[in-house]
């Protein structure tokens, strides 16, 4: 596909009260029009000017026969593949250091291979991010990297241990410094202290990894550091480490384990040293961060980059079941009212609606998660603390649409969407996998909810002033107001239930205020996906695009203005005829948008090859899927 480029600036402004049709168009010219459109929509969902360096090797990559869907192999048979397809990775990649070095190449590698295989997405985020990049960040670049840069041995991290999940700070895995070597001796105290999760086995070959452990001194805690500990050689795992299986789980197939360390002795220059620590010869315990909490997230600070990763592959897991829901819906004919009719499914409200209002979110995460990595990329040390919050925020809003609109898709193509083959049920499944991983997101927010309780300040309340005639529900700016009153409300609400909670009692004054927090949070994240798609929509010079842009902007404020309603009206923010008419509104929005279904998931250009896999996708019948396997009756 030729990409569009736009050769002049684009004026930012949106005109929030196109209410124009884009005119049908007969025969081949129509077909041209959404071609158009679909390509200049590709263009600003996938970085624009930057999508060749950012997203086609991946892209490319992803299509080849070495992803095809495999049936029939056992789980262990699919974690090994996964290793393979992650050598497979390796070789696409010129500089694998630099990778770990770029949150947007980082965050495509998981919007493309999620998608294709669950496991090999996560393998990556291990490998690149949080060991490579750990090296990146921490190292002063004292170790030889070049066996893990060949994949002669992969990388693994290990921090989470089985009784310490959120609260991570507190792990007990020790590495006490030896006076007689100057080494360490790493060692796990007790069974509650083995690392939890991470995929230490044998399969896929030698493996090392990063170990958070508390740093003993003369006895004296320094809190939490990385050191560098070899695993396991083609022989099996090194003397004094325990690796034993956890048992399945729901998801993607990889080999988490739990693992312990009994006494092994380690080199001084195991230790990870930078500017948040460093051993100085005379055994002192220098840093520039303050203190050993602070040591312990700076030693950690590689998930704010992993929880871009997970965002992204929730992302791409979106809009490929978004993609095979939207084909089935216009391959898929049953009867009409009329003897001897067959209509698509597509045809009925009751089924595009609910599939366009997950496209329109879609769309609103894919624009906010562009937003938030150039943010990250880009951030300095004056805005780190609110970027990394900003992350935070977008990764679990995003992870959990990602889950609400695939069991949408996954229901729309009824039982045809239970089958593996067709791809939909174990895009839900590996979702499960990305909403906990990098920190359960409800903890997440709960911590951002407190922040933002008084270190943030939204639009003063009764900002949008009285209402006038002319301000309608098809005003994109209106809409955008609403949603940010909606905020200034809970947090409102947030800062008065915790003034008046319970005096003397932290816990039950936070807990008073916990819920109303949540909702401040909730409702930031939907305002800044909004804030998002809004920027996009104005770049946009097509005609049939920019009205699909606008009018699916229109029809995700919508959707998340409808939850606020009764607290909008009482504020004298909306009208009743407002509340009235907004059903009314959003079956019009849906009215516009129905015929271009299509169009909205071609830009989505999921590779052709992975999409003739798919049977619901293709047209094509499960029966062409089928293999041999002992008959389940008996005569």
């Amino acid at each position: 596909m030729t990409l569009l480029t736009l050769d002049k600036a684009v004026s930012t402004k949106t005109d929030t009260r196109e209410t124009d049709r884009v005119p049908p168009q007969p025969g081949p010219l129509q077909r041209e029009v959404r071609a158009t459109a679909a390509e200049e929509l590709t263009h600003l969902l996938f970085d624009q000017q930057d999508r060749a360096r950012i997203h086609d090797t991946w892209r490319t990559l992803v299509g080849g026969e070495a992803f095809a869907y495999r049936p029939g192999l056992s789980p262990d048979e699919r974690t090994a593949l996964s290793y393979d397809r992650l050598r497979l990775v390796n070789d696409a990649v010129d500089n694998p250091e630099a990778l770990a070095s770029d949150p947007r190449l980082l965050a495509s590698l998981h919007e493309w291979t999620g998608f294709v295989d669950g496991a090999l997405g996560t393998l990556s985020g291990i490998h690149y991010n949080l060991f490579l990049g750990s090296f990146v960040d921490h190292d002063d670049r004292r170790h030889d990297l070049s066996e893990y840069m060949s994949m002669n041995r992969t990388g693994t991290f290990l921090c989470t241990e089985l009784d310490h999940g959120n609260d991570a700070a507190a792990m007990e895995t020790t590495a006490t410094l030896d006076p007689a070597t100057g080494g360490f001796v790493l060692d796990t105290p007790h069974p509650g202290a083995q690392k939890f999760m991470p995929n230490t086995s044998l399969v896929g070959g030698p493996k090392s990894a990063l170990v958070a452990a508390r740093l003993l001194v003369e006895g004296e805690d320094q809190g939490v550091f990385l050191f560098l500990v070899p695993l396991s050689d083609e022989r099996g795992h090194l003397p004094g480490i325990t690796v034993r299986a956890l048992p399945p789980k729901l998801g993607s197939n990889v080999d988490h384990c739990l693992t312990s360390f009994d006494q092994v002795w380690l080199p001084r220059e195991a230790l990870l040293e930078a500017e948040h620590g460093r051993l100085s010869p005379d055994n002192t315990v220098t840093s520039g961060v303050g203190n050993r909490r602070k040591r312990f997230l700076r030693s950690i600070a590689r998930v704010t980059t992993g929880k871009l990763c997970m965002s992204a592959a929730a992302i791409g897991v979106s809009r490929t079941a978004l993609a095979i829901a939207v084909r089935h819906a216009h391959h898929r004919h049953i009867s009409g009212p009329k003897a001897g009719q067959r209509l698509p499914l597509a045809a009925h409200r009751s089924h595009h609606g609910r599939l366009l209002r997950a496209l329109a979110t879609g769309y609103a995460m894919t624009f906010l998660h562009r937003r938030v990595v150039t943010r990250w990329a880009e951030h300095t040390p004056a805005d780190q603390a609110e970027v990394e919050r900003l992350v935070a925020i977008a990764k679990g809003w995003i992870t959990w649409q990602a889950r609400d609109i695939t069991l949408e898709c996954r229901e729309r193509c009824g039982a045809q969407g239970l089958f593996r083959v067709n791809g939909l049920t174990e895009l839900q499944q590996d979702l499960e996998g990305a909403i906990t991983a990098e920190g359960d997101n409800l903890v997440v927010w709960l911590k951002a909810g407190g922040e933002m309780l008084f270190g943030h300040e939204p639009v003063e309340r009764g900002h949008l002033g009285p209402l006038s005639p002319d301000q309608e529900l098809a005003d994109l700016e209106f809409l955008r107001g609403l949603l940010a009153e909606a905020e200034s409300i809970w947090q409102a609400r947030a800062r008065t239930a915790l003034r008046e909670g319970p005096a003397g009692d932290p816990v039950g004054r936070w807990n008073e205020a916990s819920t109303a927090a949540l909702e401040v949070v909730s409702a930031h994240a939907r305002l800044q996906a909004a804030d998002a798609f809004l920027a996009t929509a104005a770049q946009a010079t097509q005609p049939t695009a920019r009205f699909l842009l606008h009018s699916l902007c229109r029809l995700f404020l919508l959707k998340q203005i409808s939850e606020h309603t009764g607290d909008l009206l009482a504020e004298g923010l909306i009208s009743p005829d407002h509340v009235r008419g907004l059903p009314r509104t959003v079956e019009t929005v849906v009215s516009d948008l129905a015929p271009h279904m299509t169009t909205l998931v071609d830009a989505f250009t999921l590779p052709d090859e992975y999409l003739a896999t798919i049977p619901i996708a293709s047209g094509t019948s499960i029966t062409q899927h089928l293999y041999d396997r002992p008959s389940l009756v008996t005569t």
